[in-house]
């Protein structure tokens, strides 16, 4: 069955018309708005041909206009938390607006997820996507430069979903963008994913404070919680009351870092989530040094999903491939300063097959 693509005006916003695109390969398929670069859907086969939508979101588009928990969204300009609500770049401090208690979390008050992107569609033999632009104005949410964002989504014929960052500035700034999605293998809105079975492909994480800002430390997983380089169940880093660190997050909310040599941004795994009941596995690939696990802890029934059912927490799991939380006030973190001059680039492979 060929690929196909279509879109269609989907909703009124200040910001101009919401577009939503339909992407399809003839096994797998994709909602994508132009609101936040918004995955809103994606139906993946089980074992037994029986799709679902595996990712958390909303029916109505409108929904995603006010505030939610970035479901499936580009979040930016710097996605994950800046601590202190500041930084200094070539000596000039730059305040954020504090958004998680005194620090800013996913680029401030109103980050990319809540901005309608320009966007139109790719068609690439058997692969189709959808290209979104966003351009953020110097001064936007307290970042200096002005910055230009690409972020193409393409659905590839082996059944993989590969989003594609773009990104320039014209006067010295800070970025991280990152893809929002929660996902949960057994369809959004069946319930937690706590027997879902993850492997990750990371020695080292970041440890934060009391306040979820990475200290600076790479420490190693031997003996934590986040120790996954053997696939187990996600519930084992749910519940052990003996590490700090889960207790702060109440769960899994953590920068991973991806065991690659020093200097690499080849494409490698990162992560492989399988749903035994199902069938289903998704693995992530990407280009970045880390990726930030979060295992919903927020979600506590107060946000009705795309199927009708409350999200609560540990209904999904989220992969945020990313540089580091904190890093523009980490010198020794992977740098996160984009330049006048320099193309910054990232890929990020959401792949699906399935266990028998």
């Amino acid at each position: 069955m060929p690929a196909t693509i279509t879109q269609a005006i989907a909703a009124a916003h200040a910001d101009g018309p919401v577009t939503r695109f339909e992407l399809s390969n003839g096994t797998i398929s994709t909602a994508i708005l132009s609101w936040g670069a918004v995955i809103q859907e994606l139906h993946v086969p089980d074992r037994d041909g029986i799709l679902a939508n595996v990712v958390l979101g909303f029916r109505d588009i409108e929904r995603y206009f006010v505030k939610h928990p970035h479901f499936g969204a580009v979040v930016g300009r710097y996605g994950n938390r800046i601590g202190g609500a500041s930084f200094t770049l070539d000596g000039e401090t730059h305040q954020l607006a504090p958004t998680h208690g005194s620090n800013t979390l996913h680029g401030g008050k109103r980050g990319f997820d809540y901005h309608n992107w320009q966007a139109d569609t790719i068609e690439e033999g058997d692969t189709v996507g959808v290209r979104l632009i966003r351009v953020s104005p110097n001064g936007e949410e307290g970042f200096p430069g002005t910055l230009t964002a690409v972020v193409s989504y393409r659905l590839t014929p082996d059944n993989a979903l590969r989003i594609d960052y773009t990104v320039t500035t014209d006067a010295p700034t800070v970025h991280n963008l990152t893809n929002h999605s929660y996902f949960n293998l057994a369809g959004e809105g069946s319930g937690t994913v706590e027997d879902h079975i993850l492997t990750l492909n990371a020695s080292h994480y970041t440890p934060t404070n009391d306040e979820q800002i990475a200290t600076g430390e790479i420490a190693p997983v031997d003996g934590t919680p986040f120790d996954y380089r053997e696939p187990h169940p996600v519930r084992d880093a749910l519940r052990d009351a003996s590490s700090p660190q889960v207790v702060m997050a109440r769960g899994f909310d953590h920068n991973m870092v991806i065991d690659r040599p020093t200097g690499d941004t080849s494409l490698v795994q990162a992560a492989r989530l399988a749903d035994p009941a199902s069938g289903r596995v998704m693995t992530v690939e990407t280009t970045e040094p880390g990726v930030q696990v979060y295992t919903g802890n927020s979600l506590d029934g107060a946000v009705a999903g795309y199927s009708g059912r409350l999200y609560r927490q540990t209904d999904a799991i989220c992969f945020e491939t990313q540089h580091f939380p904190n890093s523009p006030n980490v010198p020794a973190f992977p740098s996160t300063v984009l330049r006048p001059g320099e193309t910054y680039r990232s890929t990020t492979i959401y792949r699906f097959e399935l266990s028998h």
